[in-house]
């Protein structure tokens, strides 16, 4: 089990994920059909470079939050959480472009114990994204339902 269990994790506490993924057109065109997204951002080059700012198709928003979280889940919560339980506060204040290649980060900033159950907690999860550059391409606030260490019989 990799993940962390929730009364091993402390508020301030930072994951520099080694996992990094570039970015592909498969990725992002697959993305984007099986998900029923027609948007002209995602699937027409031609578009793109002659009537948006950017000349160039950009990545699926989605699936950039996608990639976000599941980058994450490794060193943080598989094989440790019950259910994710939200996001809030989604931002990208950058598009992502095919051969981009991503990097996360994860800062624990709440902890609390479940009211309802005994055995587990809650943890929100400040996850960012950040492209090659070092630019802020994505973040976003996760609260998740995470098993506490068992306890000895």
């Amino acid at each position: 089990m990799a993940g962390k269990w929730f009364d091993e994790l402390k508020v301030g506490e930072t994951f520099d994920h080694p996992i990094r993924r570039t970015l592909t057109e498969t990725d992002n065109v697959l993305f984007s059909a099986m998900t029923h997204n027609p948007a002209l951002l995602h699937l027409d080059e031609e578009y793109c470079r002659t009537e948006t700012e950017f000349g160039q198709r950009i990545v699926n928003s989605a699936f950039t939050l996608g990639l976000m979280v599941g980058i994450s889940i490794g060193d943080t919560t598989l094989g440790t959480a019950v259910a994710n339980l939200g996001w809030d506060e989604v931002r990208f204040p950058k598009p992502l472009f095919h051969g981009d290649t991503v990097h996360v980060t994860s800062e624990v900033i709440e902890l609390r114990d479940s009211k309802s159950r005994p055995d587990q907690g809650i943890v929100t999860f400040l996850h960012r994204a950040y492209n090659q550059h070092g630019d802020l391409v994505a973040h976003c606030r996760r609260s998740g339902l995470q098993r506490k260490r068992p306890q000895s019989v």
